[in-house]
C-alpha cells in the first residue's frame, strides 16, 4: 500500500483479516443465490458491509471476522450500539434506493479465520426489530 506521500505503508493485519472475511461472506452469499447490490455502502460515518437481495427481500448483512482463539466470538461484537448504527444506516440506504415498500431483515455473518481458511456461519434475522434497541423507537419502517 502506498501512503499519501508516496511511501510504502503496511496494512494492519486485522484490516486484512476483516477484508478477507467480507470477501468470504460475499462468496458464501453468492453461492446460495443471494444477489449482492452493495458492499461497504456508506452514508457519512455509517456503513453497511453487504446489502443483498433474495427474492423481493432486502438483506443488510453485518460481517464480523475474528481469528481462531480470539477473546471474543464474532457474534459477540453485534452490540446494541452496533445494531442502532446498522438501523440508521439501513434507513439511509432504504431512502436513497426508495425501498420503503420492500421487506427487509438484518443478518449476521460470523467468520473465523484459521490460518488461511475462513469458516463462515450465517445467522438470518440476527436481531428482531420488534424489540427496542436502546432508543425505544422500533417504527423504523412504515409497515
Amino acid at each position: 500500500m502506498v501512503g499519501n506521500r508516496g511511501e510504502q505503508t503496511a496494512t494492519a493485519p486485522h484490516l486484512v483479516t476483516g477484508a478477507n472475511g467480507e470477501d468470504a461472506a460475499a462468496r458464501f452469499l453468492l453461492d446460495r443465490g443471494y444477489r449482492i447490490t452493495a458492499r461497504n455502502w456508506r452514508h457519512g460515518r455509517l456503513e453497511l458491509d453487504i446489502v443483498c437481495t433474495r427474492g423481493k427481500e432486502t438483506i443488510f448483512v453485518e460481517v464480523k471476522t475474528r481469528s481462531k482463539g480470539s477473546l471474543q466470538r464474532p457474534d459477540e461484537a453485534l452490540t446494541a450500539a452496533k445494531r442502532r448504527t446498522l438501523i440508521k444506516a439501513a434507513q439511509h440506504y432504504i431512502s436513497a434506493a426508495n425501498l420503503w415498500d420492500r421487506p427487509c431483515r438484518f443478518d449476521l455473518i460470523a467468520v473465523v479465520r484459521t490460518g488461511d481458511a475462513y469458516q463462515v456461519e450465517h445467522m438470518e434475522n440476527a436481531f428482531d426489530l420488534s424489540e427496542p434497541v436502546g432508543g425505544g423507537n422500533t417504527a423504523w419502517q412504515p409497515w
